[in-house]
């Protein structure tokens, strides 16, 4: 499943053209999300219109690392998903 480094990826969306099982979206983030980034992530997740890539339907990615490739900044990375964390919703 795709992770996306919510530090580095700057919503240019590449990514989400790239990938032929529709994995990934952009969509803004919840405050919640905010929080976690540092303040150089905020002024950068500022600059690039609030929203990042997600991968909002994990489930579908068959790990062929299109998005890998296809991402400017470097921001996404492949992990290995277990059946039990995608049972529970965790990515």
């Amino acid at each position: 499943m795709p992770v996306i480094d919510r530090e580095r990826c700057e919503n240019k969306g590449p990514c989400v053209s790239a990938c032929p099982y529709d994995v990934l979206t952009i969509r803004k983030l919840t405050d919640a999300e905010k929080g976690t980034l540092s303040l150089r992530g905020r002024i950068k997740l500022w600059a690039h219109g609030g929203e990042q890539a997600h991968a909002e339907f994990a489930d579908r990615c068959h790990g062929c690392g299109l998005c890998v490739a296809a991402c400017p900044e470097k921001a996404i990375s492949l992990r290995r998903s277990s059946p039990m964390s995608q049972e529970e919703g965790f990515l």
